[in-house]
C-alpha cells in the first residue's frame, strides 16, 4: 500500500472502466484481474455463449463514450513511449519538449495517460496552454492519470483505446518505450500500409534508441521480401523536436490539400457516356 506526502497509509485504487475502486474489488474473485483477462481467458466453457453477447453492450458503450469524449478535440497528435522513462532521462525532458510545441503549433496531445514518457508529453502540451488528453487503460496493478491530463478516460479493452489513439490523431509520435509502444508503433504501420489510414505520419524519436529495429527491418524484413523496400519511407526518424513538428504539419497541408480536391466525375445513370469510355450493350 502506498504513503500520502504526510506519510499516511493510502488505500489501494483499482479502476474498472470509468469506476474508480478503493480498497479493493468487492468481488474477490475479480481481484488482481482485468475486463480484457477475463474476456480473453475463458475459453473451454459453454458459459462464454450466454454472456459475450451481452458484453459487445459493454464495449459499444465504451465506443460511445469515447466518441463522445473526444469528439470536439482540435487537430492532436497521439504520442506514445515507455511509463518506467524516469522524470530526469533526456527523453522525459524530450517529451516536454515535444508536448509544448505540438501544443504552440496548434495539437492536442493525446497519451495513454500514464506515468514516464507519456507524463512528460501530456506536462508540456498542460504548462503550454495547450489540450492535454489521457486515454488510460484498466490494468492489474494501481494507476491513476497523470496530473497533467486536461481531458481523460480509462478504458477496459485495449481495442477501443487504440481506436481512439488513432481516429482522433493526425500522426504518431514514438518515443523510446517498451511492448505496449511497439505494439502502437506496428498498428500504426500496418493501418498506414494497408491504407487504412492515408497521410499519416509515423515519427520515431531518438534515432540512437530506434536505429537497431529500423536496420532490422532494412537488412531482415526487406532483403527477405516480407515488406516492401518502400514501406520503410513509412517512418520518420529524427531527434530534433522542430523537425518532428514540420513533418505532422506537411502532412495536415497535403491532406487539406486533397480535401479541397472536388471528388472525381462518376457516371449518372442514363447518361452520355464519359469520353473514351467502352460503350454500353443495351
Amino acid at each position: 500500500m502506498s504513503q500520502t506526502d504526510d506519510g499516511a497509509r493510502r488505500r489501494p485504487i483499482r479502476h474498472r472502466g470509468p469506476i474508480t475502486l478503493r480498497g479493493g474489488e468487492p468481488d474477490p474473485q475479480m481481484a488482481g484481474t482485468t475486463t480484457d483477462q477475463r474476456l480473453l481467458d475463458r475459453r473451454g466453457s459453454s458459459d462464454w455463449v450466454h454472456t459475450d453477447p451481452w458484453r459487445v453492450l459493454r464495449i459499444q458503450a465504451e465506443f460511445v463514450e469515447g466518441f463522445g469524449l473526444l469528439a470536439d478535440l482540435p487537430r492532436a497528435v497521439s504520442v506514445f513511449g515507455s511509463a518506467r522513462t524516469p522524470r530526469d532521462s533526456e527523453y522525459y525532458a524530450t517529451g516536454v519538449q515535444l508536448g509544448a510545441a505540438l501544443a504552440d503549433a496548434g495539437y492536442a496531445v493525446i497519451t495513454g495517460g500514464g506515468p514516464g514518457a507519456m507524463e512528460a508529453a501530456n506536462k508540456g502540451a498542460c504548462d503550454a496552454g495547450g489540450t492535454s488528453v489521457g486515454l488510460g487503460i484498466e490494468l492489474p496493478f494501481e494507476q491513476e492519470l497523470n496530473e497533467w491530463v486536461d481531458v481523460g478516460v480509462l478504458f477496459r479493452y485495449f481495442f477501443v483505446r487504440k481506436t481512439m489513439f488513432v481516429k482522433y490523431a493526425q500522426a504518431f509520435v514514438i518515443l523510446p518505450g517498451g511492448f505496449g509502444t511497439l505494439d502502437e508503433l506496428f498498428e500504426a504501420l500496418t493501418l498506414v500500409q494497408t491504407r487504412k489510414v492515408t497521410r499519416f505520419p509515423v515519427i520515431l524519436f531518438g534515432s540512437e534508441y530506434w536505429s537497431g529495429l529500423v536496420d532490422w527491418i532494412r537488412q531482415t524484413m526487406v532483403v527477405q521480401g516480407t515488406v516492401s523496400p518502400g514501406d520503410l519511407d513509412l517512418l520518420h526518424v529524427t531527434d530534433d523536436v522542430a523537425e518532428a513538428v514540420a513533418i505532422i504539419q506537411a502532412a495536415d497541408a497535403t491532406r487539406a490539400e486533397h480535401e479541397s480536391e472536388p471528388p472525381a466525375e462518376e457516371a449518372v445513370p442514363g447518361s452520355a457516356p464519359v469520353p473514351g469510355s467502352a460503350p454500353v450493350d443495351d
